[in-house]
This record gives structure tokens, C-alpha cells and sequence, in this order.
């Protein structure tokens, strides 16, 4: 076992984990925990958020949230929903997800099961410190579209096209926003309150759409 502190989030590793004891630990630690946990190749990592991790989350969760509004669109929450697939024995709990372009077809589902329903259609991964498991890679192979990392700094979006992350700088789902700008708000919140900030974003996406138009 490794476990690595930070002020953001503490990350303990397993090695040497079968998938049926993956499985089997999902299932004992049941769905009441703040810890998420992401299995690949034999590794296990728990994952337990702290404050600066968890606020950064939340708050890209309102402006995501944002975003789908002002754009007259449909959105599902997932949060940190489990991901598993066995067929590729692997498995993940992002910080948040969102089924956006797919969200009718879970509308109404209060269980998602990968081997019939899609993925979600973006996964946030907050990481001040970074994650052992390659999440490119895990999140690639369940075939998310789009994958965000936010690093306390600064925020990357990738896209996936034949099985594979590349790196862009403007998100396919909300073309008309600049969200690598995102990270300017998060630390406008500190000084200005996060009402205040998401009206303040709120206003600076309608200004962004309208351009547009």
C-alpha cells in the first residue's frame, strides 16, 4: 500500500488487485463514502477529496451547469457515478460526469450499466495531485468523448477520435465559451463569493453566446 497526502486530496494504492476484488470492494464500501476509487491493471486507487479538491469540483459543476442553460440545453448530473466495464476490467469514479448530447436516453434510468447504456458524455477529474492511473487511457477505453483534468490551476479539455485523447483548446460540447477560462472564475470565487462569481459567469457566457450570434 501506497499513500500519498496532500492538502487537496489523499491517495492511497493497492497493487496486485484482481478485478473480482475490485468488485467485491465497490460493493462492501457501498455508495455512502466521499472516497472514489478508479481500478486499471491490477492497481487500485482510492481517492478521498479535501477541501480546496472538492470546492474546485463543485464549483465547475454550477458553471458546467451554466453553460447548458444558457444554451437551451438538456442536462444529467452523475456525479461521481461508477464506471465499470468487464470486458476491459476496469473501472473509475470521477469527480463529476454529465451526459449532455445523450442525455435523453438516461433521463429516466436510476441505474447505468455500460454494456448498454452510453458513457457519460463528459468526466471531470479534479487532480492537484496527480493520479497514479492513467485516466487517458481508463476513460478512452469506455469510450467518454470528452475528458476534462483540472489541476488546481489550470484546466485541459481532450477529445477523443480513433481510441485516443488529443489535447484542444476549445471544448467540442461548448464551442462558443472559451471553458479553459474557467480557472479565472474558480479563483474569483475566493475573493468575491460564488454567487456572485456565477452571476458574474453567467454574464460573461451570455456575452460569449451573443457574440456569436
Amino acid at each position: 500500500m501506497v499513500a500519498i497526502t496532500t492538502s487537496a486530496e489523499n491517495r492511497v494504492l493497492l497493487h496486485n488487485i484482481s478485478w473480482q476484488t475490485f468488485k467485491i470492494m465497490l460493493a462492501e464500501m457501498g455508495s455512502d463514502r466521499n472516497s472514489r476509487l478508479a481500478y486499471d491493471n491490477g492497481t487500485v486507487e482510492i481517492m478521498t477529496p479535501q477541501m480546496p479538491h472538492e470546492n474546485s469540483n463543485r464549483l465547475i459543476e454550477v458553471f458546467v451547469g451554466v453553460l447548458c442553460e444558457e444554451l437551451d440545453w438538456e442536462i444529467r448530473r452523475a456525479g461521481s457515478l461508477t464506471l465499470t466495464r468487464d470486458d476491459l476490467q476496469r473501472g473509475a469514479e470521477p469527480d463529476s460526469s454529465y451526459y449532455i448530447q445523450n442525455e435523453a436516453l438516461v433521463r429516466d434510468k436510476e441505474n447505468i450499466d455500460l454494456a448498454t447504456d452510453p458513457p457519460p458524455d463528459l468526466v471531470l477529474e479534479v487532480e492537484y495531485s496527480r493520479s497514479a492511473i492513467d485516466k487517458l487511457r481508463l476513460y478512452a477505453a469506455m469510450g467518454v468523448p470528452e475528458f476534462w483534468r483540472y489541476n488546481g490551476s489550470v484546466l485541459r479539455v481532450y477529445t477523443l477520435a480513433s481510441g485516443q485523447y488529443s489535447e484542444v483548446e476549445t471544448s467540442p460540447t461548448f464551442t462558443p465559451v472559451s471553458v479553459k477560462e474557467i480557472p479565472q472564475f474558480i479563483q474569483e470565487a475566493k475573493k468575491n463569493g460564488e454567487i456572485a462569481t456565477t452571476r458574474a459567469f453567467r454574464a460573461w457566457v451570455q456575452q460569449k453566446i451573443s457574440a456569436r450570434d
